[in-house]
């Protein structure tokens, strides 16, 4: 009789464990990336009261089966469950949910440690870091913006060198649109003709402006149908200040050329009388390219290129409005050049990748976010602060991580991962729980009430 209520004892044990893992689920519905866990249990040992015995041919006897008084339930297990929880959009880009298996790798002077909760903040030193101030590890970029996958750092995203971007010089330049040709503005009387400009930067990343003339000849190349010249006006700085007036006082040395040669006055831009495309641009409708180029501007100052391209063959001569137009670089943008710029945003992308996103337009690598994955990742033990930390049993850390597209995963910013509790399981087994917390003690109350009759039977 004292083993049952022994045993009643050890249900009532157990069964409060469970209930303290039921209500720290519970609790824990709302903390992002929390795994939830499960107590399971398991019968203790044996009395055996009788062992088994085989049957006997000779004395024509069966077999028994052996007789054992168990002595109670002991806790099996407390698993952690993995499962993915559902997403919750934060639109937060410093908010990351890992779609697959895998954990951020965090950590400081105390050690290295993992976690499901992608709630980020930077700090005054442009790491990206827990609430807790835990740094966020990654992988940095080289001197040519590449990723280095190596051993894992401090992810730092407003580094010195991230900071700014560098200013680069324009190697070419578009004009596009469509020019009239019976635009009163191209009449050889007109003194100023249609005036266009194109932009473009030095090495400096100070912004200059080429300014041009379009015009029909009363005689001689540019004044046949389909025709129209093209002559340098005026360059300027940024302010409009005019640094070089090619009209008036032209240096001998900055030069309109084809190839190696110079068009000087006789540069004109040729266009097809049928179809009104363009046709080519140089001195003679015979040898024509798409592009020239203004050569020797450095000449003004060390900074300008020595070589300024100039596409002209996206332009049209339609009937209709003259609206000729230009853009820096080619089709792709190569060429266009930029001012010094600072970075003013950032963006995570699904491979990791952190890319900045500066006020010159120019975007780049800033690092890549490393992902930690184990053998056995119901083995990690659970430290607090939604972090876990590698043991024997759920396999190390190599110190590298892993491309979170290796791992088949993908990162999504501006999106948080939910506790996966669910409270309909929760609720379900604490009223279980509940039930067999009082069936046990029930059997403690009815072994006392029978030792009670025991006892009374010496009165």
């Amino acid at each position: 009789m004292m083993r049952s209520m022994y045993a009643g004892v050890s249900g009532l044990r157990v069964h409060q464990t469970q209930m303290d893992v039921i209500g720290n689920n519970i609790a824990n519905v709302n903390t992002v990336g929390f795994k939830s866990e499960r107590a399971t249990f398991s019968d203790m040992y044996y009395q055996t009261l009788q062992g088994a015995s085989a049957s006997n041919p000779e004395t024509e006897s069966g077999g028994t089966n052996p007789m054992q008084i168990g002595l109670g339930v002991s806790i099996n297990s407390i698993d952690t469950l993995m499962t993915e929880g559902a997403a919750q959009r934060t639109d937060n880009p410093l908010d990351v949910k890992i779609e697959g298996d895998g954990f951020f790798v965090v950590g400081d002077a105390s050690g290295t440690y993992f976690t499901r909760a992608g709630v980020f903040q930077v700090d005054s030193a442009g790491y990206l870091t827990t609430p807790d101030g835990m740094t966020l590890q990654g992988w940095p970029v080289d001197e040519d913006g590449k990723i280095v996958q190596g051993q894992v750092d401090p992810l730092q995203i407003y580094s010195p060198d991230q900071a700014y971007s560098e200013p680069v010089g324009t190697t070419k330049a578009t004009v596009y649109g469509n020019i009239e040709e019976n635009d009163e503005r191209l009449d050889s009387g007109n003194t100023t003709g249609y005036v266009f400009t194109t932009s473009f930067y030095d090495e400096m990343g100070y912004k200059y402006t080429m300014e041009y003339s379009l015009a029909k000849e009363s005689s001689g190349p540019g004044s046949n149908p389909g025709e129209v010249s093209l002559n340098l006006e005026k360059l300027k700085d940024s302010d409009g200040n005019i640094i070089v007036d090619f009209e008036n006082s032209p240096p001998a040395s900055i030069q309109m050329m084809q190839g190696v040669n110079s068009l000087g006055t006789d540069t004109v831009i040729f266009f097809d009388t049928t179809t009104g495309k363009f046709s080519g641009i140089g001195d003679d409708s015979a040898t024509v390219t798409d592009s020239i180029s203004i050569a020797n501007l450095d000449v003004v100052k060390d900074s300008l290129p020595n070589d300024l391209i100039i596409d002209f063959s996206s332009m049209t001569m339609y009937a209709g409005q003259s609206n000729v137009e230009s853009s820096r670089g080619d089709s792709q943008g190569f060429g266009a050049g930029r001012e010094a710029g600072t970075l003013s945003s950032f963006t995570i992308g699904a491979d990791g990748i952190v890319t900045g996103k500066y006020s010159n337009g120019e975007t780049k690598s800033l690092g890549q976010i490393a992902i930690a994955t184990f053998s056995n990742p119901a083995g990690l033990q659970k430290v607090g602060s939604n972090l876990f930390e590698a043991t024997p049993n759920s396999g190390d850390f190599d110190g590298i991580g892993d491309d979170i597209t290796s791992t088949g995963g993908a990162l999504t910013s501006g999106v948080l991962e939910m506790s996966n509790v669910d409270l309909s399981k929760e609720f379900t087994d604490m009223i279980v729980t509940q039930r067999g917390y009082q069936a046990n003690s029930r059997i403690i109350t009815v072994s006392d009430e029978m030792l009670q009759e025991l006892v009374g039977l010496v009165r």
